[in-house]
């Protein structure tokens, strides 16, 4: 979105009054530098702005996420080489992921792969996603459909068709131990065809015809628990995803809590360090720093977001959302 804003320009060609000013159109983008406002902050706020608009009118554009990456994070940054393991605890609720020796763990933007294969394939009603091009995902999440940006997602395809996934349960009813555990891949086969150079060229026939098709358990799991999210957050946050999962997370957690708001740990076993695809850190203070930063950002696009730090400064309390959620029902 380009916006232009008028600053007054003496022109010499056409006799003036006294005191008189002629002003000419300027883009704001060469007033940039000068109010120390950059590009990016520029569309991180013209996304705040549509994403508040769409939640006021009722119009919001809806994708869907897999409840197992809602609940349980995979990691924000790169793992080393030789870790292929990733493990993440939310309640009784578990995710443990094992990546390729060859490709690796999924980590980062590769998050936002799932969310856009679930939906395509819950709005086609079918495990099976077509679609034309492949840069139909990175429009989507308003990403720019370069060089750069094909080979990322590339790879994390390919990250995420290897990876298998264990999902489930560990509760103890009446002191027996139970245990219900799912155990499923990502997707079942893909079909892709990536222009790799710059510059995006029309595909033929039979380049067109991209498929993706899941898994069963995974489609079954996503068709029974789909989780709305908001498109327009999913992209203006594809680049943090830290503050993507708190968001997404919060969203959830608050919308099933009904009565007294619930209390969450930073730390420990049951912590929220142990649910988002966070790292550790040394101090407990630092993750609480990084908490906070997050929590900044996501009011933004969420004024009325009912989580915060305790006073003590070791819980994380969320209170219902039921009054003013993330995803408003469309209106009549």
């Amino acid at each position: 979105m380009v916006r232009f804003c008028y600053v007054p320009r003496p022109d010499a060609e056409m006799p003036l009054a006294a005191g008189t000013k002629v002003t000419t159109p300027v883009s704001v983008g060469a007033l940039l530098p000068a109010i120390g406002i950059t590009k990016h902050r520029l569309k991180r706020l013209e996304a705040v702005v549509l994403v508040r608009e769409q939640r006021e009118n009722g119009k919001q554009d809806l994708a869907y996420n897999a409840r197992p990456l809602v609940l349980c994070g995979i990691p924000l940054r790169r793992p080393p080489n030789t870790l292929l393991t990733h493990s993440r605890r939310s309640g009784r609720f578990f995710l443990n992921i094992l990546g390729h020796p060859h490709y690796g763990l999924p980590f980062s933007q590769d998050r936002v792969i799932p969310i856009w294969v679930v939906t395509l394939a819950l709005r086609q009603k079918s495990r099976a996603g077509r679609f034309r091009r492949a840069s139909e995902m990175l429009d989507f999440f308003n990403l720019p459909a370069d060089g750069y940006h094909y080979r990322r997602i590339i790879q994390g395809f390919k990250r995420i068709f290897s990876a298998t996934i264990f999902f489930g349960t560990e509760d103890q009813p009446a002191g027996d131990h139970m245990l219900d555990w799912s155990r499923f891949h990502f997707f079942d086969r893909m079909k892709l065809w990536f222009n790799t150079g710059e510059a995006a060229t029309e595909a033929t026939p039979e380049e067109s015809r991209n498929i993706i098709t899941l898994s069963e358990s995974f489609y079954r799991e996503v068709d029974q628990h789909r989780i709305p999210v908001e498109c327009q957050v999913v992209a203006a946050l594809a680049r943090a995803p830290g503050v993507l999962d708190l968001y997404l997370w919060t969203a959830w957690k608050s919308w099933t809590i009904n009565g007294a708001p619930a209390h969450i740990p930073l730390s420990g076993p049951t912590g929220l360090s142990q649910q988002l695809g966070t790292k550790e850190y040394s101090r407990d203070r630092r993750f609480r720093g990084k908490l906070l930063c997050w929590l900044r950002q996501i009011k933004a696009f969420w004024p009325q977001c009912p989580a915060s730090i305790s006073p003590c400064g070791r819980y994380l309390v969320v209170q219902s959302s039921k009054s003013s959620p993330a995803i408003h029902p469309a209106k009549a």
